[in-house]
């Protein structure tokens, strides 16, 4: 590992500082470098290494998140939205919330205001779980320690959707995955919202056997970019589908089970429980 340097470390802390204030400009990579004295080479291998993205991508997010302020107000149009944000026009606005959020700027304002979801809560072997299905597939499966939280979780990515508590087959058959063999279950469909990076994460994740085990950096070098281990992480920690999606599987490169969204104690236990049915010896020392 490089020995921390200061210098680099105060020009992209003036580089961030820079975006906030100016993103509604869109700044071009070289105007953004002249202000940190770099060349636009050097400032995006530097900003990239530092802050996990692109200084392109960090422009999108505070856009899409001035954005979605905007669209809480009800009365603001989508050329409102588009001018206020800096963009050219709507068709620029559309393309950063599917490449962003996965879904247009109408649907995230009405929050899924069409979408019926079927929600149930269910026994496993970790404690309550939450599952959530639209007619596509799971949208959501969640650990519900406090049930009521979790399903206000769900209910703040969706807000207008209709939500209806019943048991549905395809919530049941996502079930069967803690109580029967795995080779003899049905397809599982996911419903999955989520940025185009998120989705290539959590496709690489799913092909992960169970009963082993991989690494953030691991799964970076698979997408093609071993430097994005720290925003594979973020994709991870994002993930909406537990043990589905088995973000459970990836670990430290030092052999520490690490952080886990629903605890590391649920993480090592879901870890041991999938070794011991593949029989497999559980090599990873405990956080």
């Amino acid at each position: 590992m490089e020995p921390f340097n200061l210098t680099d470390y105060n020009r992209i802390a003036a580089a961030i500082a820079y975006l906030k204030q100016h993103f509604k400009n869109q700044p071009s990579l070289a105007e953004v470098a002249a202000q940190v004295n770099l060349s636009p080479f050097h400032f995006q291998r530097m900003f990239s290494e530092w802050a996990g993205i692109s200084p392109k991508k960090f422009v999108q997010y505070l856009s899409i998140e001035y954005a979605k302020n905007i669209l809480k107000d009800q009365r603001a149009t989508l050329f409102d939205v588009a001018y206020e944000t800096g963009l050219s026009g709507t068709s620029r606005l559309h393309d950063l919330f599917i490449n962003i959020e996965g879904m247009t700027p109408g649907e995230y304002k009405n929050g899924g205001e069409h979408l019926q979801i079927n929600y149930s809560f269910a026994e496993s072997p970790f404690g309550m779980l939450l599952v959530a299905t639209t007619a596509k597939g799971i949208c959501h499966l969640s650990f519900a320690d406090d049930q009521l939280e979790a399903l206000n979780q769900l209910k703040r990515t969706f807000p207008n959707a209709h939500y209806h508590q019943m048991l549905d087959m395809l919530q049941q058959n996502a079930l069967y995955v803690f109580t029967q063999d795995w080779n003899q279950l049905g397809e599982i469909k996911l419903h999955l919202k989520g940025t185009a990076f998120q989705l290539k994460v959590w496709e690489t994740l799913m092909k992960v056997p169970m009963g082993r085990l991989t690494t953030y950096g691991t799964i970076a070098s698979k997408l093609g970019n071993e430097g994005a281990s720290r925003a594979v992480g973020t994709a991870i920690g994002n993930n909406p589908v537990a043990f589905l999606i088995p973000c459970h599987r990836v670990i430290k490169s030092t052999g520490l089970i690490g952080e886990y969204h629903w605890g590391s104690t649920r993480k090592a236990a879901m870890i041991g429980w999938e070794a011991a049915k593949q029989n497999i010896p559980e090599i990873v020392k405990k956080a």
